[in-house]
């Protein structure tokens, strides 16, 4: 095609920006690339007059993201506004109704809308593309998408969300606590303008859940995800881990077993020595097992103006190809309604206690562990205090079913000074 493909771009925030940016700086290299010259012709965000840094003078405005999306001179509506529901949704509707292929970083609205969207999209013939939804910079829609579709996925687990890996990692560096790595974080605005989506593990299921449904061919599911966040480990877990050479991630994990479809984020332990344990700062990880590949590992930057907005152009760019695919890999129509597991695949687990120090005190807690059916592989004590003793036990495999029996138990025992922690330990 030989007349330039139009775009409109909904959100003038640091990825609409970086986008701009790209067209602007790069307009001859995209056309040589996909045979097209690609420009921009309206925009939108919440205020008009704001300096971001780029020329936006020469573009349509239009204060309705609506009516952004279903202009007769946009071609792509690309949507980086955020949010699972409002202008974001009605706008990613109108412009699938109007014909429009749709660009997204929107990772809450797929992972709360994902399945009709796609089906809306397939039926009136466009595409609804969201690499940079997940893993910002990292190629990961498009490996499962097209690279590996001749595997059968068999598990995939990552790093995903960056702010959280910057908070662990930069506290087993300082020494200093959640609260003062949290507080840090915040104010290198690092974080979600609400944090609890970055820690509390929100914003890397709903990428999770995404992945999920790529992987095994079944409509998003993300109330069926197991989520826990960071919040509660401390800097005692970390230096504890460490000790026992481990680092304390919040990994997603997502499989198929005979139980179900396992979706989990929350923090566990992995080898030091792991990709996944050598893993620093803000960036990314996800590692995918298939019956053909065995495992490829992706590194990357998960967030920032560059990496998420390079994600979009290249949405843009096979668009511009005229390159086209159901948007979770298969028709949406196939895809299946996933059964969540009732229980998670057994592992050895990390256990952390404050012990009164008393005679007797940790046989109460060895026996609680065996009637739950839990063997102990490893424990330590540490120096105490006058009044409590810090046992770590790590167990051998066992089911999160156990673990939290064998914890209502010891809550029954009067030997604990301090709440247990419990850590899954994900080895492979």
């Amino acid at each position: 095609m030989s007349h330039p493909l139009r775009l409109g771009i909904a959100g003038l925030g640091t990825v609409g920006v970086g986008v701009v940016k790209i067209i602007r700086q790069q307009t001859a290299l995209l056309k040589a690339r996909t045979g097209r010259e690609i420009i921009i012709t309206a925009v939108s965000a919440r205020t008009k007059d704001c300096d971001r840094g780029v020329p936006l003078n020469s573009y349509a405005w239009e204060d309705n993201p609506v009516a952004l999306a279903t202009r007769d001179d946009v071609d792509i509506f690309v949507e980086l506004m955020g949010g699972a529901d409002g202008p974001a949704k009605i706008a990613t509707e109108a412009a699938i109704a109007a014909g429009k292929h749709v660009i997204t970083a929107n990772k809450a609205m797929l992972a709360m809308h994902g399945h009709p969207l796609a089906l809306a999209a397939e039926a009136k013939g466009v595409s609804l593309r969201y690499e940079a939804a997940v893993a910002g910079g990292i190629p990961v829609i498009k490996t499962l998408t097209e690279g590996l579709a001749g595997n059968e996925i068999t598990r995939i687990m990552g790093v995903m969300n960056g702010s959280c890996n910057y908070i662990l990692t930069r506290m087993e560096d300082s020494g200093l606590s959640y609260q003062e790595i949290f507080a840090e974080a915040d104010g290198l605005g690092y974080l979600e303008a609400d944090p609890q989506l970055d820690v509390g593990g929100i914003d890397a299921a709903h990428k999770l859940a995404i992945l999920s449904s790529i992987a095994f061919g079944t409509k998003v599911d993300f109330d069926g995800i197991v989520i826990e966040g960071i919040e509660r480990v401390s800097i005692e877990d970390i230096n504890a881990a460490a000790d026992m050479g481990y680092k304390i991630k919040l990994l997603g994990v997502t499989q198929m077993t005979g139980r179900g479809l396992e979706q989990r984020m929350q923090p566990c332990l992995v080898p030091a020595s792991s990709p996944l344990g050598q893993l620093q700062g803000g960036t990314n990880m996800i590692v995918i097992e298939g019956d053909s590949i065995e495992q490829v590992v992706l590194r990357g930057p998960g967030a920032g103006m560059g990496p998420t907005a390079s994600a979009v152009m290249g949405d843009v760019c096979d668009i511009a190809r005229g390159f086209q695919l159901p948007v979770f890999g298969q028709p949406a129509k196939t895809l299946t309604s996933a059964t969540p597991a009732k229980s998670t695949r057994p592992a050895p687990y990390y256990l952390r206690m404050g012990l009164v120090d008393k005679p007797g005190a940790l046989a109460k807690i060895a026996t609680v562990l065996g009637e739950a059916g839990i063997s102990i592989d490893r424990m330590r004590q540490y120096g105490h205090a006058d009044t409590s003793a810090p046992v770590l036990i790590v167990t051998h495999k066992i089911s999160s079913a156990a673990i939290d029996i064998a914890l209502e138990a010891m809550e029954r025992t009067g030997v604990l000074a301090s709440a247990p922690v419990a850590l899954r330990i994900e080895e492979g």
